[in-house]
């Protein structure tokens, strides 16, 4: 059996809820990818466009510091990375944690919460952020989507 671990990051929380409950409906562990500097809600005004994730979200090269990397993520074989949609892709923040691994040989599947887009070009993205990696395109979840359902999602997947 594979060791599987869900790795997040949320910046309001909706995708950390989703992330608990995912670990817990597979039995992942559980990881968050954290900024180095955290996003205040101005930050995350995507109305306003000289809030930081619109700077930052501009320009798909920026790289946000993360505070730390996931030092065993050699123990794992699946990484299930989670994350909220802005402006159709995976925050920049996601390419961060990518690059700071080798994750030659590992499953990496995206899952995402959002106010009503799709995953859009996530792992088109994604995947220069991986190399070595088998990137699997996730879905879309509702906030209150519950374990079960994430259960049947994990079963579905071709793994």
């Amino acid at each position: 059996m594979s060791r599987k671990i869900v790795v997040y990051f949320s910046a309001s929380g909706v995708t950390a809820k989703v992330a608990e409950n995912l670990s817990e409906a597979i039995g992942a562990d559980l990881s968050e990818i954290q900024p180095k500097v955290p996003y205040t809600k101005s930050d995350l005004d995507w109305r306003n466009k000289e809030s930081r994730s619109s700077i930052e979200m501009k320009n798909q090269s920026f790289r946000p510091e993360i505070a730390s990397a996931l030092s065993n993520i050699d123990e794992y074989d699946t990484i299930f990375v989670g994350f909220p949609i802005w402006w159709y892709v995976a925050p920049t923040i996601v390419n961060t944690y990518l690059e700071s691994h080798n994750l030659t040989g590992k499953t990496i599947v995206t899952f995402a919460t959002s106010g009503g887009s799709g995953m859009g070009e996530t792992n088109t993205k994604l995947l220069p952020s991986c190399p070595g990696a088998k990137l699997i395109e996730g879905r879309v979840f509702h906030p209150s989507v519950s374990k079960a359902e994430l259960a049947a999602w994990f079963e579905s997947i071709d793994i």
